[in-house]
């Protein structure tokens, strides 16, 4: 159903006669006009929603005999284009009309599209037609019912987008609707077009020949459809490429166009009489032309342009349109495509082959398009050395290779690719290196694809970079890896000693696959050590746990990654894997990782503890031991493994970072029989805050460390336990064994302290009434001394 409103404020005259698709104008009457086109879209399973949406397209006409004298009333809209929710703002009401053959749903009105077209010629030239609305369909959902004015296509899927196409006679405009409203082409006819029709391929025109040309549909419906399109991917050509015009066919008497799947339907006129009978009579009969679209497989890429000028621009908007051809095919539905499965076969090969061409366009492109060689030759299926063999230079210029072609290269040796290139293509891609990026040699001599290299004759050009742009760090250790794979450990050692440790783990983070590879997906069951790791772990294991500490830190390799590379590749779990957690941990600042660092490297040195099977590492997460614990756990009473074990465990114990609550299980584990066993029972009920009750159980089994114990524990908010807890113990064990000359050490330190700390009030009140105040007197004396001093 249309609509047409009539907006010149004196004009009541109909000014557009609706035919069709086809609205001609009044020529008698310079007005804006509008025309309102209706879409159905209904969701049958969700509801009955039901939605219009409406298309204002406004001509400004103003006969040029008219223009002096309508001067005043001559009024230019402020916006000429308005899209999606600011086409409302056109101020220009629409009503629907009821037919009564609806059903009870309601109905929700859009504006879409405004646009306004000033053109001070004849009204001719401004004459509307061929509005249309275009759904494309592809192989996505199939939940929604579409019913257009143009087609009266009765589906079940739901468009992946819609379009908008509608034409004058010099002029046609494409919008697309979905995700937004946005003009995607305007076409500029040679000639005056009576009619045009929209198809996913092609825009069919008539005049006194059948034109077509191209449209960006797909190339829409594509980036839709796929999330990766113009990735390192995948590509498409933007759907802002230029349109061109693919062809022209001459027919006779052409008036109409209309189109079915490939099949171009021409309605014509032709006279049927001799030019005698012509001036009796005026009789004309219609021609009815069925014209069969080619198949897009049997369009030509003109390879013979292609060789005879590689890198011409028109050569890539030809096979990029070749390109929209054929994805336009692929997206639609097998309703639509009403071919068989070899024809889907013909036709993803077409593109492959498209694809390879088009890498071989953007491979000696510029620095601006030269990355699309990449997604290009992935979507081609060509191998990288099919690729290698598309793009030897010419023999006139044997050093030049295209930067569109070092591009896919460089990406494809970063990749972490399980298959590995031949030796000889190996060595063929050190030679393009070391002829257009010698500063890239380091890096392609890094990646996994490039084990078959041979290390003799790579060494010598390595050897060649050396002598021209100077040593580095990661130069060396890439000709020390050469050494290795020659077997030819002394050289391979003299060059790892040209430069200090820490320089060398500079040079890994500056190249990680220098030790590890991660394989195919990056997840840690594919990370696997290289032969110089393998090298490393006998001859320099600091070296190799610096460096494995060092790409941790720089987010070069995770946690588990890296124990995966000790624990089972390297086969050395007890020795470097702890290793690595205890410099990691003295390195690391990320709270998640520490936590995860001490609960393990805690596990470990209980299980060394357990099964008795340097000094302690010093970090932030480390804590000073307390002095008490040298006297519950003496020096030389075990063996020199289990003595380190158990310090860096009480030193994690005495640390600020460890959670005592999260190993209190795994302690669990250890007997308190032991007395080094006791302190580490001891060192958590400490942590935990239980004072009183590890003072009676340091009374009990070692009191001659108490004195130790309070003087590093009790203190600040602690400090009233020594007159509180302390004092009471001490003075009731010393009361039941008189001659223990340990208690009575402990109770005269003990003394000393309350002295100093309370008052002569207070003290008084912790003498016992026993008998025995001639003991603490001179304490009191001492306390009261000090207490007139302050």
């Amino acid at each position: 159903m249309v609509h047409v409103y009539n907006c010149h404020p004196f004009a009541s005259q109909q000014i557009v006669q609706v035919s069709g698709n086809s609205l001609i104008l009044n020529p008698l009457i310079p007005v804006f006009f509008f025309c309102c086109c209706r879409f159905f879209m209904c969701d049958v399973e969700k509801g009955h929603l039901r939605q219009s949406f409406v298309i204002c397209v406004c001509v400004f006409v103003c006969a040029a005999d008219h223009l002096e004298d309508q001067t005043d009333f001559l009024l230019i809209p402020k916006h000429q284009e308005l899209l999606g929710d600011r086409a409302k703002d056109c101020d220009i009401p629409v009503s629907i009309e009821k037919t009564g053959l609806e059903d009870k749903g309601q109905y929700t009105l859009s504006y879409v599209l405004f646009r306004c077209f000033f053109q001070g010629c004849s009204v001719e030239e401004t004459q509307l037609h061929s509005l249309q609305l275009y759904p494309l369909f592809t192989k996505g959902d199939a939940d929604g019912l579409i019913v257009s004015l143009d087609k009266s296509v009765l589906s079940t899927d739901r468009p992946a987008c819609v379009f908008c196409f509608f034409s004058l006679p010099t002029a046609g405009y494409l919008y697309s609707l979905r995700g937004g409203v946005e003009l995607l082409s305007a076409y500029q006819y040679p000639e005056k077009v009576l009619e045009a029709v929209l198809t996913d391929h092609l825009l069919h025109v008539i005049t006194n020949a059948l034109q077509c040309f191209t449209v960006r549909c797909a190339a829409v419906a594509a980036r839709i459809e796929d999330p990766y399109i113009d990735t390192t991917m995948k590509a498409c050509p933007p759907s802002t490429l230029e349109v061109c015009a693919l062809r022209m066919q001459l027919f006779i008497g052409l008036r109409s166009v209309c189109v079915y799947g490939r099949h171009v339907v021409l309605l014509s006129t032709a006279d049927t009489e001799t030019p005698e009978e012509t001036e009796r009579s005026t009789q004309r009969r219609g021609l009815l032309y069925n014209h069969l679209c080619v198949s897009v497989c049997q369009v030509e890429y003109s390879r013979h342009y292609a060789e005879t000028n590689p890198q011409a621009q028109s050569l890539r908007h030809l096979l990029s349109e070749a390109h929209l051809l054929l994805r336009a095919a692929l997206l639609q539905t097998s309703e639509q495509q009403q071919k068989s499965e070899g024809d889907a076969a013909e036709l993803e090969e077409a593109l492959r082959q498209n694809c390879a061409q088009l890498g071989d366009c953007f491979s000696r492109a510029s620095q601006k398009d030269c990355h699309l060689a990449l997604p290009y030759y992935r979507m081609s299926g060509l191998s990288v050395t099919e690729v290698m063999v598309r793009n030897r230079p010419h023999p006139t210029s044997p050093h030049f290779y295209g930067p569109g072609f070092l591009f896919y290269l460089k990406h494809y040796l970063l990749e972490e690719m399980e298959q590995s290139l031949s030796q000889e293509s190996a060595d063929e891609v050190i030679d393009i290196f070391s002829r257009s990026d010698p500063s890239e040699l380091i890096s392609v001599c890094a990646s996994p694809s490039m084990i078959n290299i041979s290390p003799a004759r790579t060494l010598q050009i390595l050897q060649h970079l050396e002598d021209t742009s100077g040593v580095s760090v990661p130069l060396t250790i890439t000709m020390a890896n050469m050494m290795l794979r020659l077997d030819d450990l002394p050289q391979f050692t003299q060059l790892l000693y040209r430069h200090a440790e820490m320089l060398l783990v500079y040079g890994f983070i500056q190249e990680p696959r220098l030790l590890l590879h991660a394989g195919c997906g990056g997840q840690h069951t594919h990370i696997r050590p290289t032969a110089l790791s393998h090298q490393l772990t006998k001859s320099h294991p600091g070296l190799l746990v610096a460096g494995m500490v060092a790409l941790h830190e720089n987010n070069k390799v995770q946690l588990e990654q890296a124990d995966h590379i000790f624990k089972v590749c390297l086969g050395c779990e007890n020795c470097l894997q702890v290793d690595f957690w205890e410099a990691t941990l003295m390195a690391s600042s990320h709270e998640a990782v520490i936590q995860e660092l001490l609960f393990r490297l805690t596990s470990v040195y209980i299980d060394r503890l357990t099964f008795t099977t340097s000094d302690i590492n010093s970090c932030s997460h480390y804590g000073a031991l307390y002095p008490w614990l040298t006297v519950l756990s003496p020096a030389h009473t075990t063996s020199f493994q289990h003595q380190e074990s158990l310090h860096k465990l009480q030193s994690l114990l005495c640390g600020p970072s460890l959670s005592v609550g999260s190993v209190l299980p795994l302690l669990e584990r250890l007997s308190e029989e032991t007395l080094w066993g006791f302190s580490l029972h001891l060192l958590c009920d400490t942590r935990r805050g239980q004072y009183g009750s590890s003072i009676e159980k340091l009374l009990d089994r070692c009191p001659q460390a108490i004195i130790a114990y309070a003087n590093h524990q009790l203190q600040d908010k602690n400090t009233a336990l020594w007159w509180q807890k302390l004092l009471p113990e001490l003075c009731n064990r010393a009361r039941s064994d008189t001659n223990n000359s340990i208690l009575l050490a402990a109770l005269k330190e003990t003394l000393v302290v309350v002295a100093m700390e309370t008052s002569p009030a207070e003290f008084l009140e912790l003498i016992p009434d026993d008998g025995t105040a001639a003991y603490f007197l001179p304490h009191l004396l001492t306390c009261s001394q000090r207490h007139l001093l302050i």
